[in-house]
């Protein structure tokens, strides 16, 4: 899962544990509940800046393929609704980033792989741990036809056709100082703390200049425009039609998204039903979110104290799911 940190201007996206941080649906939800937060939050801000990190020897290690491809449902499997569900939430989320109203930074102090290079592909700044860690586009060496979207991300934010050529075509591991060389990424540090340091100072400077994230959401959307685009589908898993995908695996990603929300409601974030439905796309518009700036919020846990409470149903009153 992931936790929220909010410090001066700055927002903080941690994913937690020390494994490999796969991006499988509830994981991917747990992020983009994280961005939510920080989005409506910023709305009674001043300019702001979010990072996102992540504990251990990983930052993320791909798509959770052991998930994906272990469906006992012999007609979901074949339908690929596991691969489809989690592509098309791992798209929605680089949306999210891409239309974030504020500066974003990945502050990479792992291993970033395939589907996890994206992630980190996908905000506006990298920077990068030296003594540990690769970014590793590694369709090619475990034979998996890489998504074309991928390949748009590659092209859009890596300038040169000779290091594509390094990240899909040779599946290169690339560390921190070859990173910076290749114009990966923006600056490389001696451990995991000064990573994270390097990306609070530069979080800073881009909140000191006192931008407007409305305007700085919408310039990015204009830049990355083929992105956007790419986002619709993904030939990979059969994904031609991203309606249809919805119709696709809607019940299984409810699922998730259920379980998900049990784990953002705290004592100092105060919602209900409306602000549920907000949450899970229904509704456009959110308000009335409100949270400690010095808590830190675990986002995707299960909240203490619930097993075992009986839920009393009221009328007007919403439930979790």
């Amino acid at each position: 899962m992931c936790t929220l940190e909010k410090l001066d201007g700055l927002f903080i996206v941690t994913i937690t544990g020390n494994d490999e941080h796969r991006l499988n649906p509830i994981l991917i939800d747990s992020i983009r509940a994280a961005l939510h937060r920080a989005k409506i939050e910023s709305e009674s801000m001043g300019p702001t800046a979010l990072i996102t990190t992540g504990h251990g020897k990983f930052f993320s290690n791909g798509y959770d393929l052991s998930w994906a491809l272990s469906d006992p449902d012999p007609g979901q499997a074949q339908a690929q609704t596991r691969p489809k569900l989690m592509s098309k939430k791992l798209r929605c989320l680089v949306s999210d980033l891409t239309s974030l109203p504020m500066p974003t930074i990945a502050a990479v102090t792992g291993h970033a792989s395939a589907a996890g290079f994206v992630l980190a592909l996908s905000h506006d700044y990298i920077v990068m741990r030296k003594d540990r860690g690769f970014l590793y586009m590694s369709e090619l060496d475990i034979r998996l036809k890489i998504s074309s979207w991928f390949v748009q991300i590659v092209k859009s934010k890596i300038a040169s056709p000779k290091v594509w050529r390094e990240v899909i075509l040779k599946a290169s591991k690339i560390n921190a100082e070859m990173a910076v060389e290749w114009g990966i990424v923006d600056s490389a540090h001696d451990s995991a703390e000064e990573t994270v340091e390097a990306a609070s100072r530069l979080g800073m400077e881009l909140v000191k200049r006192n931008w407007d994230g409305k305007v700085y959401a919408e310039n990015r959307k204009t830049l990355f425009v083929d992105v956007m685009a790419a986002l619709s589908s993904d030939e990979t898993v059969g994904d031609t039609d991203c309606n249809d995908s919805h119709k696709a695996v809607s019940k299984l990603g409810e699922g998730f998204q259920r379980r998900t929300l049990r784990g953002v409601k705290s004592k100092s974030w105060k919602t209900g039903k409306r602000e549920i439905k907000k949450l899970m796309g229904k509704i456009e518009d959110n308000d009335g979110m409100e949270f400690d700036k010095k808590e830190k919020v675990e986002i995707g846990e299960k909240q203490p104290g619930r097993r075992g409470r009986k839920r009393k149903s009221k009328k007007g009153k919403g439930k979790f799911g």
